[in-house]
């Protein structure tokens, strides 16, 4: 699978945030072709104390081809526009990545 990731870090304005991500981001995302699952998570914490992120939002396709078809899509198309300011001010961090799964018995121990 293919994912493409979007970390949210803590603003002083959080509700601003949750709306921007629930009436834009989330609704677009949800409208572009070839997604196979979403996965969103509210960070509580990171060892040590409280976390500079405060929303991870993955969305999987099954290739990167689907992930880049679906960005060319219009609600692709117009949710980059809109995670672009948001990235400019360096209130996210995104990128696109190569998911897997391993089994216990496949990780080894160096």
């Amino acid at each position: 699978m293919f994912k493409f990731v979007v970390i949210y870090y803590r603003v002083d304005d959080e509700e601003s945030l949750e709306e921007f991500y629930a009436n834009t981001h989330r609704a677009l995302l949800e409208q572009l072709p070839g997604l196979r699952r979403l996965e969103v998570s509210r960070v509580t914490s990171q060892p040590f104390g409280r976390s500079r992120f405060h929303l991870m939002i993955e969305a999987y396709f099954d290739s990167e081809a689907a992930l880049r078809e679906g960005l060319l899509s219009r609600p692709g198309l117009e949710m980059m526009d809109a995670l672009r300011p948001w990235s400019e001010n360096k209130l996210i961090a995104w990128f696109y990545a190569d998911s897997f799964a391993e089994a216990k018995g496949d990780v080894q121990s160096q």
